[in-house]
């Protein structure tokens, strides 16, 4: 799953951005503590990584 998809669900989700560091934005939840970060849009994310996401957002992608 490439970034883009995975932006558009955090946001869909509440989730809005907070800051771009490099080629990663990061996102916080108005009902969550922490921030997830997500690599590049136009990239596949690593399913390592995609797992981490889901752990902290608490949305499962696949």
């Amino acid at each position: 799953m490439d970034g883009r998809k995975i932006i558009k669900i955090l946001k869909q989700n509440g989730w809005y951005e907070i800051a771009k560091v490099g080629s990663h934005t990061q996102f916080r939840h108005p009902e969550r503590k922490g921030r997830v970060t997500v690599p590049h849009p136009k990239k596949d994310v690593p399913i390592g990584t995609l797992k981490s996401i889901e752990r902290q957002s608490g949305i499962k992608f696949s």
